[in-house]
C-alpha cells in the first residue's frame, strides 16, 4: 500500500529497537513531524500537538509546504496558537501511514509491508515516539502538550510517562479511558473493514482493495462524529433530484446518504485500512485507570501539571463532555489549575476542526495566560 506523506515533513528515527507496550518492538523506526515558529534560547516556549487517528503532522502551512493544513485556523502568526510566540511542533501518530511507522511501512525483517505482523499498538506506545521527538528537538520542558480527540488521550500518556514534560495541557474533546459507546461503534469499523471479503486478513493491494468495508467504517465514524442537531439543520429530510438517483430500489434518497457516500469515497484511499484498524483499538485499550488500581481520577491525579484546560461540545456523542469534566476534576485533583468548558457547538465531535469561532478564544485565552 502507498503511505500518505505531505511534501516538507520531518523525520525522527525512533530508538532502535523501540519496545511496544503489549510485546513486540520496531526496528528503524520514524516518527513523522514538522515545526513552526522559533524556538526559545531556553527552550521553555515549545508547545506539542498529537492528534486524532487520521491527521497527518502537516496541522498548518508553513515554509516547507504553504499548503493549508488540518487546523489552519488554530495554528499560526497571531491564531490562537500563536507561532509568533510559540515553537510549535506536530507529531503523526506512531501506526499511521502519514509518514510514520505503521502496518503500511517496510518491515526491514523481511522486506515486505507489516500489515499484521505490526506489533499490538496502545496509545502509550505514541506518546512514548512523540516524547522522543520532543528530546531530540532539544526541549527539556515543553510549555504545553495539547491533543485532539485521540491525541487527547496520546497526551494524558505524554504526561503520564514522562513526569514533568510539560507545564500545561490543553485537552480537546479527549479522554481519559474509553467508553462503552465508543467502543462499540470502532468495533463495528473494524467489523466493516475485516467482513470485507478484499481485506483478505490485511493482505489487500491496490487493486484488490477493502474499498466497501473502509467505505462503511467511515461512515459509521462521520455519523458519530457529528450531532444530530447538525444533521437535522444541514440536510432535513430534503431528497436528492432525480437525476442524481440511480435505479437501485434501495440506493440513495436522501441528501445526508449523498453527503455520507460521498465523503466516505473521498477518505478510503487516502488512508490504510490495517493501520485504522490498529489505531482504532488502540484508543479502546487506552484507560489510566491502569496506572491507579482501577480509579480514573486517581490515575488523572497522578499526573503533575501547573495548569489544564479541558474543553469539549456539549453535542459531542464520541466523547461527550463529562469526559473532559473528568480530566479537569482528575488533574485538579493532582494539584493543576484546571479549568472544564464544555462549549454550545452545534456540530458535535468533529466542531474542534469547524468551529472556531467557539474553540480559539478558548484555546488563546489560556495560552495567553501561561
Amino acid at each position: 500500500m502507498t503511505e500518505f506523506i505531505p511534501p516538507g515533513t520531518r523525520f525522527h528515527a525512533l530508538p532502535s529497537p523501540f519496545p511496544f507496550k503489549r510485546g513486540g518492538a520496531l526496528h528503524g523506526a520514524r516518527v513523522a513531524y514538522e515545526t513552526w515558529g522559533t524556538l526559545a534560547a531556553d527552550g521553555r516556549n515549545a508547545i506539542l500537538i498529537v492528534t486524532g487517528l487520521s491527521p497527518d503532522a502537516h496541522a498548518a502551512a508553513n515554509a516547507d509546504n504553504p499548503a493549508p493544513g488540518w487546523w489552519e485556523a488554530m495554528v499560526g502568526a497571531g491564531k490562537p496558537i500563536d507561532t509568533d510566540r510559540w515553537f510549535v511542533v506536530c507529531v503523526n501518530s506512531l501506526g499511521s501511514c502519514k509518514g510514520s511507522t505503521g502496518p503500511a511501512s517496510l518491515n526491514p525483517a523481511t522486506g515486505e509491508l507489516y500489515r499484521l505482523d505490526f506489533p499490538e499498538l496502545s496509545v502509550e506506545d505514541g506518546a512514548r515516539a512523540a516524547i522522543e521527538v520532543v528530546h531530540a528537538l532539544g526541549i527539556e520542558q515543553l510549555a504545553c502538550v495539547v491533543g485532539n480527540s485521540m491525541g487527547g488521550m496520546t497526551a494524558l500518556a505524554v504526561l503520564m510517562l514522562q513526569p514533568g514534560i510539560a507545564r500545561s495541557h490543553i485537552n480537546i474533546s479527549g479522554s481519559a479511558q474509553a467508553l462503552p459507546f465508543s467502543i462499540a461503534i470502532r468495533s463495528l469499523q473494524r467489523e466493516a473493514i475485516r467482513l470485507d471479503p478484499k481485506w483478505d486478513g490485511g493482505r489487500y493491494t491496490e487493486t484488490d482493495y477493502p474499498e466497501s468495508g473502509m467505505r462503511m467504517a467511515r461512515k459509521l465514524g462521520v455519523i458519530t462524529y457529528r450531532s444530530a442537531l447538525e444533521w437535522d439543520g444541514r440536510f432535513g429530510r430534503v431528497r436528492l433530484d432525480s437525476d442524481q438517483t440511480d435505479d437501485d430500489p434501495f440506493g440513495l434518497e436522501f441528501q445526508v446518504e449523498s453527503y455520507l457516500e460521498g465523503h466516505a469515497r473521498r477518505f478510503v484511499r487516502f488512508f490504510d485500512p490495517n493501520c485504522y484498524l490498529y489505531l482504532s483499538r488502540s484508543m479502546d485499550w487506552f484507560d489510566l485507570a491502569e496506572y491507579a488500581d482501577g480509579d480514573v481520577l486517581a490515575g488523572l491525579a497522578k499526573i503533575r501539571v501547573e495548569k489544564a484546560l479541558a474543553i469539549g461540545a456539549n453535542t459531542d456523542i464520541l466523547f461527550p463532555v463529562q469526559q473532559q469534566q473528568q480530566v479537569a476534576d482528575g488533574l485538579r485533583a493532582g494539584g493543576a489549575d484546571a479549568q472544564f468548558i464544555g462549549l454550545d457547538s452545534p456540530q458535535g465531535h468533529d466542531a474542534f476542526l469547524v468551529d472556531f469561532d467557539r474553540f480559539g478564544p478558548a484555546v488563546r485565552g489560556f495560552l495567553d495566560g501561561l
